[in-house]
């Protein structure tokens, strides 16, 4: 708002009856009615701070920004950058199955998509659908609604596979060297209690699956690093941790494979090769599906199984039925 004074010569000029008595407002109203705008008052500049030539400068680059970016306004402000416009059509993205290869496409045709296959038909079917040219795994996907996160919701078991995995299995045995000869007898594959220490120190892993005593545990505590993030350090819970190491390295060989849920609460599981056929393969899920069926926590609200697939290592997943609620 300009000045009083400013207003009363400008109205002094233009020979208007108005006094220093009458109010700013009606100072103007009577030069607007004169047809002359009142006078505006000038921005002060300061030397430094907000109201300083730079910042208000600042101020008036950052208001236009703004005020182009609710009018949608890109292009570039520079005379030297040239404006980004679209060129050509926008890009056609084909469905994912055109962009498999020609082996998965083959294979997947024996898949309906939108069908929910019995356990016996999924492992059929996926008897069929190996787009490897390897014997390839079969493997079991469940989604549990579980919260891994909660100590007892946290699913981890062993199975004991009644056809076994189809993989040969190295088992490695730390026990004292009282044992040595009935781990080698049971069909272990490497046996010592120094030898093994050793081995480890050097971060030589030699074995999929290890064996230990319970009293040759604590031996075992400063390896945990190197053998916990692989899913070797033997546990209790596994089978791996045993007084008879006889029996659990048996156990290993015959096809006892251990199974945990993930962070998205996900089970995977291998239950054979593709070179079992549908009814080993069968035999094989349906002792799996049993053995998670007896790991339901009590805890639990709602389903336990929320969707089950099978699928080979690189071919199409299958959806199952729910075989364990």
């Amino acid at each position: 708002m300009a000045k009083k004074a400013d207003l009363l010569e400008k109205a002094a000029e233009l020979k208007l009856e108005v006094t220093d008595k009458n109010t700013i407002a009606e100072i103007e109203a009577a030069i607007a009615e004169a047809g002359v705008s009142a006078p505006t008052q000038e921005k002060t500049v300061a030397k430094a701070g907000k109201r300083s030539e730079k910042a208000l400068a600042e101020a008036e680059e950052k208001a236009e920004k703004e005020a182009r970016k609710e009018a949608g306004d890109t292009a570039p402000q520079s005379d030297d950058v040239e404006a980004s416009t679209a060129k050509g059509p926008k890009p056609v993205v084909r469905p994912r199955i055109e962009r498999r290869g020609k082996a998965y496409q083959a294979v997947a045709k024996h898949v309906e998509s939108d069908k929910v296959y019995s356990l016996a038909e999924a492992l059929e079917i996926a008897t069929k659908t190996n787009p490897a040219k390897f014997d390839a795994s079969v493997e079991i996907h469940v989604r549990l609604g579980v919260d891994p996160r909660q100590a007892d919701q946290n699913i981890r078991a062993t199975v004991s596979l009644p056809n076994g995995t189809g993989k040969t299995v190295r088992v490695a045995v730390f026990a004292p060297e009282s044992e040595h000869a009935a781990a080698k007898k049971a069909g272990a594959d490497i046996v010592g209690d120094e030898e093994i220490i050793k081995q480890l120190g050097n971060g030589e892993i030699n074995f999929d699956t290890l064996v230990a005593t319970p009293q040759y545990m604590p031996k075992l505590g400063k390896f945990a690093r190197l053998l916990g993030p692989r899913g070797l350090m033997p546990n209790p819970k596994s089978g791996t941790v045993a007084a008879d190491v006889a029996k659990a390295v048996t156990e290993a060989k015959a096809g006892k494979v251990e199974y945990r849920v993930d962070k998205q609460a996900i089970v995977h599981l291998s239950v054979g090769k593709v070179s079992f056929g549908a009814e080993k393969l069968v035999e094989n899920a349906q002792a799996f599906f049993s053995s998670l069926q007896s790991q339901k926590p009590g805890s639990i609200k709602g389903a336990y199984v929320r969707s089950t697939s099978i699928s080979t290592t690189q071919g199409p997943g299958i959806k199952v039925e729910n075989v364990v609620n």
